[in-house]
């Protein structure tokens, strides 16, 4: 059984999530995370932990931190979530389409990287002569 905390620090964090605190204190400068301070010490609370692991969560996703920031920003004016919730749909589609675009960019490309190989191969099977033609 895990006893529930009121307060993390950056350490506790980084540890948890597996991150470094420069990540952390990037988030926060870009004002993604707003943890309290004692003096020079940040004070995370539970509501930065459940941040953070959205953060890393969207990143992993593939969203953009302003991606990411305009979710968030909906679930602290709604907290019911349903505006979040829409706006995570529109971007895990939009993410989606552009997935399926590199795929097929790069689907393109091997098939490119293969015809040249097999050239390649065919010159050297047929001499000097057939390779200034390969390229």
């Amino acid at each position: 059984m895990t006893k529930s905390r009121d307060s993390f620090s950056i350490a506790d964090l980084a540890a948890e999530f597996s991150v470094t605190p420069r990540a952390i204190r990037f988030y926060e400068d870009k004002g993604l995370i707003t943890p309290a301070r004692d003096g020079m010490r940040r004070i995370y609370s539970p509501r930065d932990r459940v941040r953070l692991m959205l953060i890393l969560r969207g990143k992993r996703l593939g969203f953009s931190l302003k991606e990411i920031q305009e979710i968030i920003d909906l679930y602290d004016a709604e907290p019911t979530g349903e505006a979040q919730l829409r706006r995570l749909i529109t971007t895990c589609q939009t993410s989606r389409a552009a997935l399926r675009q590199q795929m097929e960019d790069i689907r393109i490309t091997i098939d490119e990287i293969e015809a040249v190989e097999a050239q390649c191969r065919q010159a050297l099977l047929e001499g000097p002569r057939s390779r200034k033609a390969v390229g």
